[in-house]
């Protein structure tokens, strides 16, 4: 059984919450949790709701089919993140003679896939 979280406009660039990514992926739900906040990004914060998240959704899942799983049995089957739109967040930068130069931050889309047995899933998509 599996279940998905996604974590969609988040204010982080695709290539930086990719590296994160790729220390967890195929770990354990619980290892991954107990690895994150060692990882010294800020996106690891974002990450770590988007696994709970996705392990709660397997979790509910599993009940109402009437399948219980246990948490410590449960792993990260697949992640990734893609880029988002740029164009909606364009800001401005002073440059010289009084001009202005024109930059877009980057935003990042998120999805996890958890499930009840170890696979190797998606390796990620670069974007």
């Amino acid at each position: 059984m599996e279940a998905t979280a996604h974590a969609r406009f988040q204010r982080y660039g695709t290539r930086k919450v990719a590296q994160v990514l790729k220390e967890i992926r195929g770990k354990s739900v619980i290892e991954a949790e107990r690895l994150l906040p060692m990882i010294p990004r800020i996106c690891s914060v974002m990450i770590t709701k988007a696994v709970r998240s996705a392990a709660a959704n397997l979790v509910t899942q599993a009940a109402k089919v009437g399948r219980p799983v246990a948490p410590e049995k449960v792993y990260i089957k697949s992640c990734w993140s893609t880029m988002g739109p740029m164009g909606q967040m364009k800001r401005m930068l002073p440059a010289p003679q009084g001009r202005a130069y024109t930059f877009k931050r980057k935003v990042c889309h998120l999805t996890v896939v958890v499930s009840d047995e170890r696979g190797h899933g998606r390796k990620g998509v670069k974007g």
